[in-house]
């Protein structure tokens, strides 16, 4: 029985990943900022569920949370940072204190919260982290940038902390989902308050107003929770997860795309060796 620590799960992607651990009898400590939207979902499974309030920016609320995970089921498993939102603005166009709260959110909090499960882990030689990015940080479409620069913060720390964590029995991973039927780009979602007309064309096609995606995403959430689990507890985790045959396509492209400019500057790119 593994415990669960996961963070954002009032709905999307973090509920339903909450909501198969405990069907599946593992331990989850369900957090939310508002508890109390959190609370029936742990109360239906008795001991096996913990509830508890948590805003992933606030240092005292991650040590409660950490402290509360060790002394009611010993230590946390699996910590799957999930916690975050959409942010829309052109470059230009973004507000500095927006800017500030969707990396406090999207990527300093997933490392407070590591950084408060990771003695424990290595204490017991074991354990999962999965931080929950997004392919918005491969394709960076306009009028992402910032969010697209938040997650692919997170990835590239992940990658770094999979290889320090390796040799103690501790796995590490991003998990990129492509578009799925959550509150992302509904509720979740905010944008700067000022739109620039110059951008209209790119950045501007993408803010809420125009936006149609909402409740059209391919992807179900209770699919990829069972994927994310599957990962976890497979001999050898990915250090990337894809999830969704949209975010397969578009990373194919990426790819495709980059090494083919590779390719057309290799010449001069290797020119400037010693």
């Amino acid at each position: 029985m593994r415990t669960w620590l996961i963070t954002g799960c009032s709905t999307g992607l973090g509920r339903a990943l909450a909501e198969t651990v405990l069907e599946r009898g593992d331990n989850a400590v369900i957090t939310a900022r508002d508890v109390a939207a959190v609370e029936g979902l742990a109360g239906a499974y008795g001991k096996n569920g913990l509830a508890m309030s948590l805003d992933v920016t606030d240092a005292a609320q991650i040590a409660a949370v950490s402290r509360q995970a060790t002394e009611r089921f010993g230590g946390v498993d699996v910590l799957v940072n999930n916690a975050g939102y959409g942010y829309r603005a052109a470059v230009e166009e973004g507000d500095p204190e927006d800017v500030r709260r969707l990396f406090d959110t999207n990527f300093f909090g997933a490392v407070a919260l590591i950084k408060a499960v990771l003695p424990g882990m290595r204490e017991r030689r074991s354990g999962a982290i999965v931080n929950v990015s997004s392919i918005g940080a491969r394709i960076c479409p306009p009028g992402s940038g910032y969010y697209a620069a938040a997650k692919s913060a997170l990835e590239g720390m992940t990658g770094s902390l999979r290889k320090e964590l390796a040799p103690l029995g501790i796995t590490a991973m991003a998990v990129e989902p492509g578009g799925f039927r959550t509150d992302f780009a509904g509720r979740s979602l905010t944008q700067s308050a000022v739109p620039i007309a110059d951008y209209a064309d790119t950045a501007g096609k993408r803010r809420k107003e125009h936006d149609t995606a909402h409740g059209t995403q391919p992807g179900d959430p209770a699919k990829a929770a069972r994927a994310i689990i599957t990962a976890v507890e497979s001999p050898e985790p990915p250090a990337l997860l894809l999830l969704g045959t949209d975010a397969l396509d578009a990373f194919g492209m990426v790819l495709d795309a980059q090494r083919a400019e590779m390719e057309h500057w290799r010449a001069l790119s290797a020119s400037t060796d010693i």
